[in-house]
Formats: structure tokens, sequence, C-alpha cells
């Protein structure tokens, strides 16, 4: 990079760029916007700190995100930052607000929600908490969100694209969120930076399940595992939370934390996919990639989202035009 400190503004501008013309800004806002925008629809905005991209600008386009808040590295954007893209995107239908449930962003989201509504702008929200590891952690009160806010993204997305309203996308979002969880393993940590260290140490045999998308602790180390023992203690984990039974259907992310090979995440998956389909289930939606990342740490996560909905499996596979899904 170039200076760490303005590595946020630099890569706004890149993203903008390589949206071929699909993509604005608003300058020093780090808000990135759809350049047309659906009439008579509402939009979907989300955000929160930069460093876990693609997440949340690489989802802005037709059928997903209207909008992103693009916070500094591993911090959320400020309430004036949200209120800018809510005022840009807003359409008349209302705007639609995907938070992590992280106390910062949360806190944020909802004074910007606040100062929307002054407006006489209507918006909601749902707050996304997936990450089944652990309960209360460094940033959070309860539930982290992860990599799950990612099929949140979609699902909603193409509800907002079907011309839903935002009661009926509320009622929606209040569904899936209890029916996605999520289990990461960390490998090695991520360097912030403006730091110019990892965020925590392990051993170069080690690693650590559980561990959040900024660094916060997990549940418990270990010596480093094959990628079939890795699967057989995540789908565990996954199983006694979902309480699964043979026959359900499910979608699945297996997401790369930043530096985990492609190959080694098919890897993964095939692991994961027997004891999947051992349980019964039926797997109705694969999707692979590093869509929820952390800088450079290496690991990855599992995502599951039980699909309660037939409807939920079409909104996946709705049709889309953004840089990264």
């Amino acid at each position: 990079m170039n200076k760490p400190e303005q590595a946020v503004d630099e890569m706004v501008q890149g993203i903008v760029s390589a949206g071929c013309g699909q993509l604005k800004n608003i300058p020093e806002t780090g808000v990135i916007y759809r350049s047309e925008l659906p009439k008579d629809k509402v939009a979907l905005v989300s955000g929160g700190g930069s460093g876990h991209e693609p997440t949340h600008a690489g989802f802005v386009g037709d059928g997903i995100l209207a909008a992103a808040v693009c916070g500094s590295v591993f911090t959320s954007p400020t309430p004036d930052q949200i209120y800018e893209a809510i005022k840009q995107v807003d359409q008349g239908k209302g705007v639609f607000l995907v938070i992590k449930n992280y106390s910062g962003d949360v806190m944020n989201f909802e004074m910007a929600k606040d100062l929307a509504e002054a407006d006489g702008i209507r918006v909601e929200s749902v707050v996304v908490d997936d990450d089944i590891a652990v309960e209360d952690s460094t940033y959070t009160e309860g539930k982290r969100g992860v990599a799950g806010t990612v099929f949140v993204h979609k699902i909603l997305g193409a509800e907002a694209a079907r011309g839903t309203t935002i009661d009926e996308m509320k009622a929606v979002a209040d569904r899936i969120v209890p029916n996605i969880k999520t289990l990461g393993v960390a490998l090695k940590a991520a360097t912030v930076p403006e730091v110019g260290k990892p965020g925590f140490e392990l051993g170069d045999t080690e690693i650590e399940f559980g561990v959040g998308i900024h660094g916060e602790p997990g549940y418990r180390r270990e010596s480093l595992k094959t990628s079939r023992e890795l699967a057989e203690e995540i789908v565990s984990k996954l199983k006694n939370a979902f309480q699964w039974s043979e026959g359900e259907h499910y979608a699945v992310l297996v997401n790369g934390l930043g530096a985990t090979p492609l190959m080694e995440q098919y890897i993964f998956w095939q692991d994961a996919e027997k004891l999947l389909k051992k349980d019964g289930l039926l797997i109705d939606f694969i999707k692979v990639g590093s869509l929820t990342t952390s800088l450079d740490m290496e690991g990855l996560s599992l995502t599951l989202c039980k699909l309660e909905d037939a409807r939920w499996l079409e909104n996946l596979k709705w049709e889309t035009h953004t840089l990264a899904w």
C-alpha cells in the first residue's frame, strides 16, 4: 500500500473505478452507492469497519445493496457517515439497514436511523448475530455478526428488488437471522496496517476456534489439525446449535478469512459436506470463497442457513450484478 492512514480512502476509489460506472461514492464519507438506484423500492444499506472486503462494498449493486458505508479499519463508521448513505439512496419507500452485532456498529447505525427519521425518511433495521463461538466478546454484547451477514444481504437484497415493502422486509429479516449460524477457525492473526503487527499471537503449529473477524478471542486453542478434523469440530458445534434433523434444507457458505487459498477452502468443504450428508441434510445452495475477511488472517468459517422458506433459496439464486457475488 501507500500510506496506511490513506488506505480506506484509496480503497474506496479503487472499488468505484472497478465498478465500471455502476458505482459512485460520496467524497470523504466512505459511502459507496449504486449509480442507478431503482425507483419506488426499498434501499438496502449496510456497512462497518473496513478490512473485511469484499464485505460490504463488494456487494453494492443490482440485487443486493444500494449502498455500503466503509469505516476505518476494524472501526464502525460514524453516525454522520451512515446518515449520508441513507439520504443518498432513499427513493421514497424507505431504507433498510443490515447491522452486524458489534457495540459501535449498533450504536452508530441506530443514531443514524434516528437522524434520518427526523428528516421524514422511513428506516428499519436488523442486527445480525450469527457467530455461535462465544456469547459476549471484546466489542459485543451477545453473539457477533460475521460471514452470515452476506446471506442476509443477498436474501433481503432480492426482496428489495422484488418490490417488497419495508414492513414485509422487516418480517423476513427477523425470520432469517435466527436461522443463520457461523463458526470459524484461525491459523494466523490479521495485521492492521496502521499498527503493523498481528492483533494476537498464534504459534506456527497452533489454531484457535471461534476467533472473531477483528481478532477477538475464540473458545479454544489447539495444535494444528487436518481439514477433516477441523470440519468435524465445526460441524459438531453447528449441529448442536441448530439441533437439525434429517431432511432439512440448508444453504452453505465456506468463507476464507483473507489469506486462505481457495484450494484449502474447497478441501475443507468436501470434508464438511460428507458430515452434513451423513446427517441427512439437503444442501440446496453452496458458496465457497473469501467474502467476509479479516485482512490477512489465515483461517476460514462455515455458515449454514436453514431454509425454512423456499423463497429464501430463490432469493439466494436471484440474479445480481456486484463486484463480489
